[in-house]
């Protein structure tokens, strides 16, 4: 007999774990870490609740952290199996773990030197660059489509989720033969209106199916309103000779813009403006996704002829700044420019910068793309504040700020509940996880009321039988 058990992501968002356990062997799906830093608030070090040493191998959806993040502490811990996951996410994991463990040792030295001033013990880091390095050594990417044996009695295959590059639904496969039971994870489902990424692919047969529901309480904004509203703010800046700031996260939201900003200027809307792309790792993303063409939704032959030489010969006005020097350049530029910058909520890296530099001028302008958490910089520009801290320094926000719906990266309730809708009847055991109570009551309500569909939501610990 199988079983999971939920031991992340379940009526939360991140961190990402479920371990499945056959009758000889353990395998983790999803080491996904969660947002915060209550663990170095804490001193106590973060455990799993079960032994690292004893699971076999782990399977992984996609490469955002909230899904892989915990690989490194897992293999500090004695993990020494394999790690399977898409082609793209094995070549994106690099670039997330140690630009997250140059994260994570900053906010240790951080914490360090507020508890050295308390007369409290420091903390130690989680893992070490060699535990990440160890790690990236068990990976072993597969294609979308091949079906592999992860252990005896357990099948793999990966079907393309649409979500980011390399994102994947996983299906598994329980017993031996006459004894078959199939196990399907949606992992982070994609927006059908997604530039380049394809929609989540269709599944129709499973026994079980765990279900994320981030966004399942609403469905997006429109893309035409969204994409209006873009064209507008682009216009109203090159009148007014302003700039543009565009906090983005590097994996995908960067790329989307790219891709988006390119129409424009075959549209003839980027005359004035030059488009800047200020994050290394954004950077290093943006040449895995150009290696990763194949796996595009467009089969126009132009721009696939474009983007072939490059992300620049699709937006000829498009400018890559690695260095400190050349982020740096970019602040005594008082109009014309679009940057794009990290930290997507405005936590840390180079837009916070920008923002100093431009926020108290009115010819300016502010474009969020994503969501923004509260008790976040980006926050407090998107509920109005008027001035705002940054580096010490009390700065006034005379720019205009805008929020733009309909870019998101995650299927909204609608095409959640359509996607699930097509699998046959009998119709499989149905669980939600990776997404706030209030939103997995929203979507079981919307199940019920539109599928006739009741789906169970499990907590922190619940086991089930597959």
């Amino acid at each position: 007999m199988a079983t999971l058990t939920f031991c992340g992501a379940a009526q939360q968002v991140t961190g990402s774990l479920y371990l499945i356990r056959t009758a000889r062997h353990a395998v983790l799906l999803e080491c996904g870490m969660t947002q915060g830093k209550e663990e170095l608030r804490s001193g106590t070090e973060p455990d799993f609740p079960f032994e690292a040493a004893k699971i076999d191998a782990v399977i992984v959806s996609h490469a955002h952290l909230d899904h892989s993040g915990m690989l490194p502490l897992l293999v500090a811990k004695g993990f020494s199996g394999i790690v399977y996951l898409t082609r793209p996410s094995n070549d994106l994991l690099p670039i997330m773990l140690n630009d997250a463990a140059s994260l994570h040792q900053r906010d240790v030295q951080w914490e360090n030197r507020k508890r050295q001033r308390a007369g409290k013990r420091p903390v130690e880091p989680l893992y070490s660059r060699n535990d990440i390095e160890r790690a990236l050594g068990f990976c072993e990417g597969i294609d979308y489509g091949e079906k592999i044996s992860v252990v005896h009695g357990i099948d793999l295959r990966f079907r393309d989720a649409g979500h980011i590059l390399g994102s994947a639904i996983v299906e598994l496969w329980f017993g031996d033969a006459g004894q078959r039971r199939k196990l399907v994870f949606s992992g982070d489902l994609g927006n059908n209106y997604a530039p380049l990424m394809k929609d989540p692919e269709i599944l129709l047969e499973a026994d079980v199916v765990l279900m994320e529901s981030t966004y399942g309480s609403r469905n997006h904004r429109a893309l035409e309103e969204t994409l209006d509203e873009f064209k507008g703010v682009i216009e109203y800046a090159a009148k007014n000779k302003g700039n543009i700031l565009i906090p983005a996260f590097a994996v995908g939201r960067t790329q989307d813009l790219i891709y988006r900003l390119g129409e424009l200027y075959h549209e003839g809307r980027l005359d004035y403006q030059r488009v800047y792309i200020d994050s290394p790792m954004a950077i290093r993303v943006t040449d895995v996704y150009e290696r990763h063409q194949s796996l595009f939704n467009h089969d126009d032959p132009a721009f696939r002829n474009m983007v072939r030489g490059g992300w620049d010969n699709w937006l000829p006005n498009l400018a890559y700044t690695s260095s400190t020097e050349e982020s740096m350049a970019l602040n005594r530029i008082t109009g014309g420019a679009i940057i794009i910058a990290g930290s997507g909520m405005c936590t840390g890296g180079r837009i916070r910068h920008h923002l100093k530099h431009n926020l108290w001028r009115p010819t300016a302008h502010v474009v969020f793309v994503g969501y923004q958490a509260r008790g976040t910089l980006g926050r407090a520009l998107v509920d109005g504040a008027k001035m705002v801290r940054i580096f010490r320094d009390d700065i006034a926000v005379k720019a205009q700020i805008h929020t733009l719906g309909g870019l998101s990266a995650h299927a909204g309730q609608s095409q959640l509940i359509d996607w699930v809708s097509h699998f046959e009847k009998p119709r499989p055991r149905l669980y939600l996880v990776h997404g706030e109570l209030r939103e997995m009551l929203a979507l079981q309500k919307a199940l019920v009321d539109r599928l006739d569909w009741k789906a169970a939501i499990p907590e922190q610990g619940d086991v089930i039988e597959l």
